[in-house]
Parts: structure tokens; sequence; C-alpha cells
């Protein structure tokens, strides 16, 4: 049975450790972004930014998540762009290097689309492969990653 929410609404309330798996139910868990996180751009940008530093792309792609579901809709490809990349760091943390060239591709065709400064995120994540290393590509992401826009 899904979780849900008191309006009924499904949320997930399993926790997670700090790759994004599953815990079985009554475990500590990694804290998670809320389910009703609605980002600023500048906040997305500055909270995904956080959570990369601290090696935590899934919490990043529950950041940019958040904010791909509140974003006005020309900018809502770009949000999944860049969730999608999270996701494919994740995948690199977990040993699944297949998994994770998938994202990549798939996030950098969204946010190369966007132009500068997102070129440059599409262009770095297309330059990993399946033995890349999880923390150089994370520092190699969070490096392309513009900061708060304003």
């Amino acid at each position: 049975m899904r979780d849900r929410d008191p309006e009924g609404r499904p949320r997930n309330a399993r926790p997670r450790d700090a790759f994004g798996r599953p815990l079985p139910y009554g475990s500590a868990g990694t804290p998670r972004v809320p389910d009703d996180y609605a980002p600023t751009t500048g906040q997305a940008l500055a909270d995904g930014r956080r959570f990369l530093a601290e090696g935590l792309p899934f919490n990043a792609h529950e950041v940019f998540e958040g904010r791909w579901k509140c974003a006005p809709e020309e900018e809502r490809e770009l949000w999944q762009g860049l969730a999608q990349i999270c996701v494919g760091l994740t995948h690199l943390q977990r040993g699944n290097g297949r998994g994770a060239l998938t994202l990549f591709a798939r996030g950098a065709a969204r946010v190369q689309s966007y132009g500068d400064p997102y070129d440059a995120v599409g262009r770095a994540a297309s330059a990993l492969n399946e033995d890349s290393d999880a923390g150089a590509a994370i520092t190699l992401i969070l490096a392309e990653l513009p900061g708060d826009p304003g």
C-alpha cells in the first residue's frame, strides 16, 4: 500500500539512506527534502549546490525535482535535466555506471538546450563515463552548476 498524506495524496514516507536507497520502515535514514518543497530558482540552486557539496546528489535531485514541479512551463525541462544528472550521480555512487550514463545523456540534452551557463553542466555530464569516480563526478558537476542568479 502506498503512503498517503492527510489529504490522501501519495507521499513516500519510507526512510532512505544517503544514496537514496529505501530502508525498512522505522529505520533512522537520512533527512529528506519535504514533498511540498517549492523553491525559487535561487533557492533551488543554493540548496542543490549545498547537497552536492555534501556528497548527497540524491537530495540535490529532490531539490531540482521540487523546482521542476513548481517552475514556469518554459523552465521545466531545465529542472528535469538537472534532476536527471543528479540521479546519474546517485547511480555512480551505487555502482550502477550504465544507469548513470543513461541519465547523464538525458539530463545533458535537456539542460544544454538552455544555453549558458547550463550548457557547461551538460558538457560536464556528457564527459562522464561508467567508471567515473562518483566523488570526482559530483565535484565536476558542482563546479559547473551556476550559483544564485539574483
